[in-house]
């Protein structure tokens, strides 16, 4: 069983992937159930008709993940593996040096130093303590 916690136009969703099969995933969406059926297409066609439906579906829909993408200026630095932001060891403002631990990201089960990977000033930090962020996410924008 797998939880990941999401929030999609303001709206959060709590998401527990109870069960997965060849062609059928059982999951909870908010505690209510779904059979969700799989089909063996490329992961980028599939994302389009889901991203249309969750824009008209009811607010118990199952909420589409997607990388976001940096609505600030400057150097990102990326999430490198699917995981949960532990803590944030930097704030807005803060100037960091490379290798400086800046995020501790938890995945399969470790914790993991997200080091900077250049000198510069945070400019902006897109994900909070909590969040669910999937490979190649910006966790901190460098200016």
């Amino acid at each position: 069983m797998k939880e990941y916690k999401y929030k999609i136009n303001g709206n959060a969703f709590n998401v527990v992937i109870n069960e997965i099969d060849e062609s059928l995933a059982k999951v909870e969406v908010n505690g209510t159930s779904y059979n969700v059926e799989l089909s063996k297409k490329k992961k980028a066609v599939l994302a389009k008709p889901a991203i249309a439906k969750a824009k008209n579906a009811p607010a118990k829909a199952t909420p589409t993940v997607t990388k976001p993408a940096s609505a600030v200026a400057g150097h990102g630095i990326k999430s490198p593996l699917p995981g949960v932001i532990v803590d944030i060891k930097c704030a807005v403002g803060d100037s960091v040096k490379k290798g400086d631990v800046i995020v501790i990201l938890e995945a399969m089960k470790m914790e993991n130093n997200i080091n900077a990977d250049s000198d510069g000033v945070v400019s902006a930090i897109p994900v909070k303590q909590g969040d669910s962020v999937l490979e190649g996410t910006d966790l901190v924008v460098l200016g």
